[in-house]
């Protein structure tokens, strides 16, 4: 059964710092240290749960803010990647060719609601679009996903009120889950000993 907006609300209640901007990426079948290759990055020190690598984030933009933190860990045969206050995930220039071979399904947030949800498959596009604006979508393949997206909780203009809350961001969770089969969990980001990269910001 497809996972719902209502259970991922659990990820702005329980890591606020991070929720704040983020970007989460999955990629099938490429260990991080291939991922963080195609990404043009270096490594730098493992940092352990979400707490710690946020500030790691943060403290490196203090210090060279043309470079931006990659979390990374293996669940499965996936590699998750978590950039926070990152956008590399969605921005098509880096992902679309680091996705050659593979499946890239990313989604991000910015401190100022701006948002993007890319799945990528070889190379190619297969959808984008605005969590919080899903009637406009773009891709190959833009509405193969729309029952699934109606099903998962995401708002479109004819199901929304005024009084609607705002679950965009739980919404991309739970698609980046019907899309990989990899479910987040408040356990996997505060125990997980992530190995890390930093790479260019563009």
């Amino acid at each position: 059964m497809t996972s719902t907006a209502a259970d991922y609300v659990w990820f702005e209640e329980r890591f606020p710092d991070l929720a704040e901007a983020y970007c989460f990426t999955l990629v099938h079948g490429l260990p991080p240290s291939e991922v963080l290759r195609r990404l043009h990055g270096s490594v730098e020190s493992a940092r352990t749960g979400a707490k710690q690598i946020t500030e790691a984030a943060f403290d490196l933009l203090d210090s060279d803010n043309t470079r931006q933190l990659i979390a990374m860990t293996s669940v499965g045969d996936w590699t998750l990647l978590i950039e926070p206050n990152g956008y590399l995930g969605v921005t098509e220039e880096t992902a679309l060719p680091a996705s050659a071979g593979t499946t890239w399904v990313s989604h991000f947030v910015n401190i100022n609601g701006v948002d993007s949800f890319l799945w990528a498959e070889d190379g190619t596009n297969r959808l984008t679009f605005e969590p919080g604006f899903p009637d406009s979508r773009w891709g190959t393949t833009p509405n193969e996903l729309l029952k699934t997206m109606h099903d998962i909780g995401f708002q479109f203009w004819e199901e929304t009120s005024d009084s609607a809350e705002d679950h965009s961001a739980p919404a991309a969770f739970a698609l980046a889950e019907h899309l990989t089969g990899v479910r987040i969990t408040p356990e996997l980001l505060q125990e997980t000993t992530f190995t890390c990269g930093s790479a260019k910001i563009r």
